[in-house]
């Protein structure tokens, strides 16, 4: 059991998910540790009376919808200070995007379908001689906030999370360029993980229809999200999802390159 005090603490003022309007019996809350000051979301069931009339408090699960966004303006980069705070890892002007990085149809358009207006993040990467991993941050005996987050997630001491990354039995698959993903952990000592297949295809789909796709997926438990999307803005639905995702997103390169060619 994870020795640090928790808190329960109710959301303040939370974006209206598509589980906030299905399930009203749902809400969002947040454990906290106020040593670290790291708050972690998760789902509150209020449950009825006993059959005798004996009241019951709410029932607390794992949560991978995150605290809900606004689609357009994304979620709060929050690991953001955590990536920064540890002084490995700086900026970068990355490759410029061009149109044909959104396939040959938008280069015919002239746009995308429908641009990311949100926030540019600047891309980050590790300093040279450093490395970024939270693999590395476990062989070295650092545990970071990371680790506590999936710690508090799990419901375990904090050095298991550490030395089963470290030993290479677990994982913590969060890039330092998604910094709106909330850690998690995969491996055997940890809860089981759950993946989801989204993706557009040449001939149906569209950004928001992928992002409506992301946000139920996470909402009915998706750990992981893979998208596998095809044909036309490979390049910008993968920034409007990265952007709104609060689980790790994979990609399969190889179709956003046949898209160029």
């Amino acid at each position: 059991m994870n020795t640090q005090e928790e808190q329960l603490i109710p959301a303040q003022n939370g974006a209206d998910t598509p589980e906030t309007q299905s399930l009203k019996s749902h809400s969002l809350a947040f454990i906290s540790d106020e040593a670290t000051g790291i708050r972690v979301p998760v789902t509150e069931i209020a449950l009825e009376p006993s059959p005798n009339g004996e009241a019951n408090g709410p029932f607390r699960t794992y949560r991978t919808a995150g605290p809900g966004s606004d689609p357009v303006v994304g979620l709060n980069p929050f690991r953001s200070e955590w990536i920064a705070a540890r002084g490995d890892t700086e900026p970068y002007s990355g490759r410029e995007r061009n149109l044909l990085d959104d396939g040959k149809s938008a280069v015919r358009r002239g746009a995308a379908s429908a641009e990311w207006k949100g926030a540019q993040p600047v891309p980050r990467r590790a300093v040279d001689g450093r490395t970024v991993t939270q693999m590395h941050y476990a062989r070295q005996g650092v545990i970071t906030p990371e680790m506590q987050f999936v710690a508090l997630r799990e419901n375990c001491d904090v050095e298991l999370v550490r030395s089963e990354v470290a030993a290479g039995h677990a994982i913590i698959p969060n890039n330092i360029n998604h910094p709106e993903s909330e850690p998690m952990i995969i491996g055997k000592a940890f809860l089981v993980k759950i993946n989801a297949n989204i993706g557009n295809s040449a001939v149906t789909s569209s950004i928001a229809e992928e992002v409506d796709k992301l946000q139920w997926a996470t909402q009915w438990g998706a750990d992981t999200v893979m998208d596998l999307s095809t044909g036309d803005d490979i390049h910008t639905t993968r920034e409007w999802l990265i952007r709104n995702s609060p689980v790790p997103i994979g990609t399969v390169p190889i179709y956003q390159a046949l898209e160029k060619v």
